[in-house]
């Protein structure tokens, strides 16, 4: 498979979007946002998304320059509306306020409306932990979670994020979706034509399937924990948002015309408001590296802790490149000369 190297598909995704008239900080968000996901193996919400975001763009459904505002807000809580820009974009502004917040009174909560889709919510809990505080992110999604008992999607597989910082090494995240894979991984496993897992998602009937091309909703992780998880993401990114819910949310590969008015959430948690913050990520460090020397089962696996496989795949990708399929990397190539952006790929 062809590689791009991680600064190659930045350059072409934030230039795409100048091109197509983004504001600067907004492309900068996305095109880190979308890179630093692939970097760390996370192929469904990475660079491969870029087509689809500048369609929205061209369609009116992402406003490229957005007037952010605060339409509440309280020392340690706000609402911010993003205009319909790049949910990146809003979360990123979401993150800044939400660490200010937290650095003068503790904790920050902002809740985000009028957005859309933010991609990995490891970007914005990642980025918290980066700054030696506890980050977590949350976002819904169209409907494709089947509720327990039921034979019909209702929810969306809404992800829930926590990261914490932890000394020698990048922080500890758990970036998991309430079902068991992503909509976005069965439209790669279409693309490759590949087979599903058993259990992880049905046909229009609620018939379990491992046919991609026949696959229309996921099932929870779980069971109904999973739903249950869903539901409670769902709670934080409708309710206290005011945006539409569950099977009420546009279709993020449908109507590519329509806004999508979606609803993000988003904490920061000052750390030195319960521990001096060397001794937590010193404890944090000693517990993962308790966990991950415990006997494994099978010696050829060892045990391993919520974002090591990241850790691991962003060290080989990072010098090795982002591997894409053969369409994949002449996508780019495409881009690369529409925009006339004469970025070096091979």
């Amino acid at each position: 498979m062809p590689n791009i190297s991680g600064p190659a598909a930045k350059k072409i995704i934030k230039g795409a979007l100048l091109r197509e008239k983004v504001a600067e900080r907004a492309a900068e968000c996305v095109a880190q946002g979308l890179t630093t996901t692939s970097l760390r193996g996370v192929d469904s919400h990475g660079i491969r998304l870029i087509h689809h975001y500048l369609a929205g763009v061209k369609s009116g459904r992402i406003n490229p320059c957005p007037a952010y505002k605060i339409t509440k807000k309280l020392p340690t809580t706000a609402v911010l509306d993003a205009d319909n820009t790049f949910g990146h974009a809003a979360g990123m502004e979401a993150v800044k306020l939400a660490m200010e917040m937290a650095e003068e009174y503790g904790s920050g909560q902002v809740a985000i409306k009028n957005s859309t889709h933010f991609g990995a919510a490891a970007y914005f809990a990642l980025e918290i932990a980066g700054h030696d505080m506890i980050g977590m992110s949350f976002t819904h999604s169209d409907s494709l979670i089947i509720p327990t008992h039921g034979k019909r999607s209702f929810l969306g597989n809404n992800p829930v994020c926590f990261a914490a910082p932890v000394a020698g090494e990048g922080p500890f995240c758990l970036d998991m979706a309430t079902s068991i894979i992503t909509f976005n991984a069965v439209r790669r496993l279409r693309e490759l034509g590949e087979k599903a897992p058993e259990n992880v998602g049905t046909d229009a009937n609620g018939i379990p399937t491992t046919n991609p091309n026949e696959m229309t909703m996921l099932l929870p992780v779980g069971s109904y924990k999973g739903y249950g998880l869903s539901l409670m993401v769902e709670i934080l990114c409708s309710m206290l948002t005011g945006m539409n819910y569950g099977s009420h949310i546009s279709k993020m590969f449908e109507n590519i015309e329509q806004k999508r008015h979606l609803g993000h959430f988003i904490t920061a948690t000052n750390i030195s408001g319960f521990q001096e913050v060397g001794v937590f990520k010193e404890r944090l460090a000693a517990l993962l590296c308790e966990l991950r020397s415990e006997p494994a089962l099978n010696e050829e696996q060892p045990i391993m802790v919520a974002g090591d496989p990241e850790k691991k795949k962003y060290l080989s990708r990072d010098q090795d490149g982002i591997p894409l399929s053969d369409d994949e990397f002449k996508q780019f190539r495409n881009l690369n000369k529409t925009y006339q952006l004469n970025v070096e790929l091979d």
